[in-house]
């Protein structure tokens, strides 16, 4: 929830510390440009330039929460030192530790046998009803059996576990209410940690696990405990797997009954997260914790920002999540609030689902009506005391601007750049385009210090999505209705107009469309995988939210106990939710078999029945959204998946640049032989075992070979898949075969794609497709992309 979070996220930028990690006999550096760990405050009360390093030896221990052997002596040797202190120990699902340690200390430690990679512990961000609903109308495939719907307690989704790495939770919800829910699955082996201000009796059989880790430099007691005194991991936790609460709204708007994912799925939170970020050591220990718990699916809304470019080693998320999937949980992660930017995708790594925002049918219009009773359309949640009349002065902040003063800085609204007596009383046009970095908010509390009324802020993008201001009448406009603003302030004298409070309108269209903050592939770190994989609802969400934040509230009103934000953080737990369900409906399915139900299941067109679009009204790609926006119903029964084993995992770590040495220890078992070809290169990335395709360096002078394997789990047996290809112009795609015949459930077949270009030309720009397998009654639909660029390019 970049969006939601930015505010409250302060970051504090360190001198830059290398990662050293063992590739083969190589010692790697990674320098972090932002978001190092500060000096830990042991180190700092020692006076010495110590930080915390996390020291990742692969995998655990084959006996149950047991160290090995090398990690207890290497852990002994670095707490010799008697500045060095102990931050975290992991045992259960990876081994390695986090410890405060000088620079020097690290590097020796990185040449130890054993040892994959030594890196600073990393502060990572947030990533910040109706969604489900339109989800549902979005599906086009009617499933044949019945199953019991989800929201029954006696559903096998009850036993599913979801496992949220976030800010914790505020346990009094509804929408944690355990009514008519089972006991706890038996398998369930985690626990209700305590603190001042929650006990074991806050869980329940809805919220059945609770955990939180002490950050070195937070010192704060009230941010040692489960619960959440930020919202965010309230919000996506209700999202996934809330109980169904009637009547729930946001002050009377977006009013209707709050659903979530999975209804009777199993909730466990990991408080990671606190106000200033979410550390990578205490998200490695939730991962290492939440493996032996015996959680189903684990869900983060969060991630490194964009610009960190951040490896597989140094990367706690990436490192988590592998272990997670090799222990058979499905990890679902949001791709980041970086975009529009072209390769701004987070959580890039194959074994995570990686998750885009789209806009749902809900919009949250706060409109300007003018003198003479134009209605200009505005976007944003406010509570406008105002008459509906337009009979309050309306001036533009140009026209304010205090002598001496910079145009620009005037007509943005900037501080100390307008006349404070022009403005009272009236209601102000502001710019949004001058890049000062003044948001909304700061532009309110700047004419608000001069006794404004209102204010209409101009911007294309921010106009997509609806931010909170309270009782203060406020809205965002595009520049294409601010003309109209301006045509009318040039044709009066004595220009009037009000903001009307903010009404929720229903069945917009066109949606859903491609959120405008949602980060977008290529990935930074190949082209030969696509990312995102899909997208999800993460605009305007309404989900359960802390009790006591009184900031929220309008005058005279409660906290409320829902709230509406944005960002991909809201669509990530959208999916968790589908995944869960698709786990609980499909008990033995891998982790990547339920990431190809949901990716291969999803739909690409709006609910006007045309393509989906970016918020700019392009046609949107697999760039913006993978495979397209999820659906709710064809993941249970999706004919065909395909199954990334663990060797195309390994491999995968092999074409980036791996040696066999360096893989060996990070997984539990190696298979038998294992090594990596003696040719790896990236190029051979495109073919792992993915639902999507990606190939770079095509320059059409050599065909690309592609092969694929699927898996019938429709459950009918005999059954014919006949191929349809849609390819870009300029290239030839040829499936061979064009048709795939099973004979038995669980059968595999392999096909193999052949991409060549006919007029041998280069390509100009990175193009799309789709193959797609149908039965008749299925469609199993895989999107490709092109790209002439190198891998890294």
């Amino acid at each position: 929830m970049f969006l939601a979070m930015s505010s409250l996220i302060q970051q504090n930028q360190s001198s830059r510390k290398p990662t050293f990690g063992m590739k083969g006999n190589t010692v790697l550096f990674f320098l972090c440009a932002l978001f190092i760990l500060q000096e830990s405050r042991a180190a700092q009360a020692a006076g010495n330039n110590n930080g915390v390093y996390i020291v990742y030896m692969g995998a655990a221990d084959s006996r149950n929460g047991s160290l090995r052997d090398d990690h207890v002596q290497l852990m002994n040797s670095v707490l010799k030192r008697k500045e060095n202190t102990l931050v975290h120990t992991y045992k259960h699902g990876f081994s390695g530790f986090a410890a405060t340690m000088s620079e020097e200390d690290a590097r020796s430690i990185a040449q130890k046998p054993g040892v994959v990679s030594v890196f600073p512990d990393t502060l990572l961000e947030l990533h910040t009803t109706r969604s489900w609903d339109f989800l549902k109308y979005q599906t086009a495939v009617e499933i044949d059996s019945q199953p019991k719907s989800d929201s029954e307690p006696s559903s096998p989704g009850s036993d599913t576990i979801i496992g949220i790495l976030d800010t914790g939770i505020w346990p009094e919800s509804e929408s944690f209410s355990d009514k008519d829910m089972g006991p706890i699955p038996s398998r369930w082996k985690g626990e209700c940690m305590e603190a001042n201000d929650f006990s074991t009796s806050n869980c329940n059989r809805k919220l059945i696990g609770a955990r939180f880790y002490n950050q070195s430099d937070i010192t704060f007691s009230k941010l040692h405990t489960p619960r959440d005194t930020i919202g965010h991991g309230t919000h996506v936790a209700s999202t996934a797997a809330g109980s169904t609460v009637a009547s729930a709204s946001y002050y009377g708007l977006a009013a209707g009954t709050a659903k979530s994912g999975s209804p009777s799925s199993r909730i466990a939170v990991y408080r990671v997260c606190s106000w200033n970020g979410c550390r990578g050591s205490s998200i490695l220990a939730a991962f290492d914790d939440a493996i032996k718990d015996g959680v189903d699916v684990l869900s983060l809304s969060l991630g490194a920002p964009s610009v960190l470019e951040i490896g597989l080693e140094s990367d706690p998320i990436a490192i988590g999540s592998f272990h997670a999937v090799d222990h058979g949980i499905i990890v679902v992660c949001s791709a980041g609030n970086d975009g529009p930017t072209s390769g701004s995708a987070v959580n890039v790594a194959p074994w995570i689902l990686t998750v885009a925002a789209s806009t749902i049918d809900r919009d949250f219009q706060s409109n300007v009506v003018l003198g003479e009773n134009k209605v200009i359309k505005g976007e944003g949640i406010n509570f406008s005391p105002l008459e509906k009349s337009a009979v309050y002065p309306l001036i533009y902040a140009k026209s304010a601007k205090k002598s001496g003063a910079n145009e620009v800085e005037a007509r943005n609204c900037d501080p100390d750049s307008m006349d404070g007596d022009l403005i009272k009383g009236k209601i102000v046009i502001c710019n949004n385009d001058d890049g000062s970095g003044y948001s909304v908010r700061d532009k309110i509390d700047v004419v608000k210090a001069f006794g404004a009324i209102g204010i209409a802020v101009i911007d294309d993008t921010l106009n997509a999505v609806a931010s909170t201001y309270g009782a203060f009448p406020a809205t965002v406009i595009s520049s294409k209705d601010a003309a109209e603003i301006f045509s009318y302030l040039n044709s009066t004298g004595k220009p009037v107009a009000t903001i009307l409070a903010t009404v929720s309108m229903t069945k917009y269209k066109p949606a859903p469309a491609v959120a405008y903050f949602s980060s977008r592939g290529p990935s930074y770190y190949t082209r030969n995988l696509l990312k995102p994989d899909i997208s999800a609802p993460g605009v305007d969400i309404l989900a359960a939210w802390i009790a006591n934040d009184t900031s929220e509230a309008p005058k005279g009103k409660e906290p409320p106990l829902f709230n509406v934000l944005s960002g991909t953080s809201m669509a990530c737990p959208h999916v968790s939710g589908i995944a869960a369900s698709v786990k609980a409906r499909n008990p033995t399915w891998s982790p990547s078999a339920i990431r190809s139900a949901i990716m291969t299941s999803a739909t690409q067109t709006n609910n006007l029945k045309a393509p989906i679009t970016t918020d700019s009204g392009s046609v949107a790609t697999p760039y913006d959204y993978g495979a397209g926006e999820v659906t709710t119903s064809e993941p249970l029964q999706p004919g065909l998946v395909y199954e990334t084993s663990t060797i195309d995992y390994l491999n995968y770590l092999c074409y980036s640049g791996r040696s066999t040495s360096a893989i060996v220890g990070i997984v539990k078992t190696v298979p038998d032989g294992f090594a990596c070809p003696k040719d790896s290169n990236s190029d051979y990335i495109s073919n792992i075992n993915y639902p999507s395709i990606a190939i770079s360096k095509f320059t059409g002078k050599d065909n690309k070979n592609i092969s694929r394997t699927v898996t019938n789990v429709a459950g009918d047996g005999e059954s014919v898949y006949t191929v349809s290809v849609d390819a870009p112009g300029g290239v030839n795609v040829k499936v061979i075969p064009e048709k795939l015949q099973f004979t038995k459930n669980n059968e595999k077949l392999s096909y193999q794609v052949v991409f060549s270009s006919p007029s041998a030309t280069q390509l100009k720009e990175d193009v799309f497709g789709s193959i797609t397998w149908s039965n008749g009654k299925y469609k199993v639909r895989s999107p490709f992309v092109l790209s002439s660029k190198s891998s890294d390019g």
